[in-house]
């Protein structure tokens, strides 16, 4: 997959302040961790979860020089992880009792794929058709419309006059964000871990997303990667699938590490990142794509704000997936029959200043299964004596 584990570290990683969990063979449980030069070390007894972490005002100060337990050489602990050798420390998702929401059609060209699948209703034969008649129809009609402006709200009603409205439209342009629930609490997989998709689809794709990590009190302070894995043939048949479409075994990647907001790095480095795809296959193919922070048409405080606030509680605070300009078009089998995955693939998600999440690609039903849940996690720190407050 990756041969050389510095390679999934951001390239300024002697700058960033970088937060992991480092599951712990000998402790049976997730350990939260900090980058220091060429070590993991066990911030547990500090916060025995990354959300408890996040909600310090000083976390970034935690994370850098706190006094550790232990210590797990970086390099070992990554290599297992990429390796799959899950009965040594390796890393995990580095979100943990966080409620995991997405935003969806946050991008012109997602939101034109988006209205492609419901006309296609799923069917991967007919996109290429569609997709010429939905990009002359409204393709340049929606490119740089302000979300909930008057302007967006006038073409909605052109729109809607020549019956080419579509509920993707009313998400992507209208005043109301799509969140929804991507995952549930601590179901993510991370570096290394493959990633699933269900035996009977026939047309799915990555979506290679920004992740901000979201306190309790809606302040975005520590971003990451994600693949918001995605079956386009479910959700173009309605809607309504969404949750089959987005929330299956392994479906939901995150990772490598959560980089807190300092003086190095926060919002306005956000809002400039740009995120890379990359796919090899078993067969040969290679896929390559990106999606730019700065083409976003919400601001990602923005979408912040529609995912929690005064009308929505996260008391654990929320992983946000912000969306995703990629769409893939390109074919892979049959012409007009565009991208889909096969099993193998290897995707690799990018950025500078984030570094790199690997994954494979398994059918969710032979992924290995979730099972370390919220009453696991509670019972497992019980037992290390770290849900203790005199700690």
């Amino acid at each position: 997959m990756i041969d050389q584990p510095d390679a999934v570290l951001p390239e300024d990683a002697d700058r960033a302040t970088l937060l992991a969990r480092v599951f712990d063979p000998e402790a049976g449980g997730p350990c939260v961790a900090a980058v220091r030069g060429d070590r993991l070390v066990d911030l547990t007894r500090v916060a025995p979860t990354t959300a408890d972490l996040l909600e310090r005002a000083d976390a970034a100060e935690v994370a850098r020089s706190a006094p550790a337990g232990r210590a797990w050489p970086l390099a070992e602990v990554v290599g297992n992880a990429l390796a799959r050798r899950f009965d040594r420390p390796h890393l995990l998702a580095p979100c943990d009792i966080q409620v995991i929401k997405a935003c969806g059609v946050t991008y012109a060209r997602s939101l034109l794929e988006r209205v492609i699948e419901e006309r296609a209703k799923g069917d991967p034969s007919r996109a290429a058709e569609v997709r010429l008649q939905v990009q002359q129809a409204i393709g340049g009609a929606i490119a740089d419309l302000v979300p909930g402006s008057a302007d967006a709200a006038r073409v909605k009603r052109i729109l809607q006059a020549e019956g080419l409205w579509s509920q993707y439209l009313e998400v992507g342009i209208g005043p109301d964000a799509e969140v929804f629930t991507k995952a549930p609490v601590l179901s993510a997989v991370g570096l290394g871990a493959e990633i699933g998709v269900p035996r009977d689809s026939t047309w799915n794709n990555p979506e290679p997303e920004l992740v901000l990590a979201v306190t309790s009190r809606g302040e975005a302070v520590a971003a990451t990667l994600g693949n918001d894995v995605n079956l386009r043939d479910v959700e173009g048949r309605s809607a309504l699938l969404l949750p089959k479409a987005k929330d299956n075994n392994a479906s939901c990647a995150v990772g490598p590490f959560l980089r807190l907001f300092d003086a190095e790095f926060g919002i306005a480095d956000v809002r400039a990142a740009t995120i890379a795809l990359h796919i090899t296959g078993t067969d040969g193919f290679v896929l390559d794509g990106h999606s730019s922070v700065e083409r976003i048409s919400r601001d990602p405080l923005e979408l912040v704000g529609h995912a929690m606030g005064d009308h929505h509680q996260y008391p654990d605070g929320i992983m946000l997936f912000t969306g995703t300009e990629f769409a893939p078009t390109e074919d892979r089998d049959e012409p007009g029959m565009g991208f889909t995955h096969r099993l193998g693939d290897v995707v690799r998600i990018s950025s500078p200043r984030l570094g790199t999440l690997v994954n494979r690609v398994a059918h969710s039903e032979s992924a290995p299964p979730w099972t370390f849940g919220v009453r696991a996690l509670m019972t497992n720190l019980a037992a290390r004596g770290l849900l203790d407050d005199t700690r």
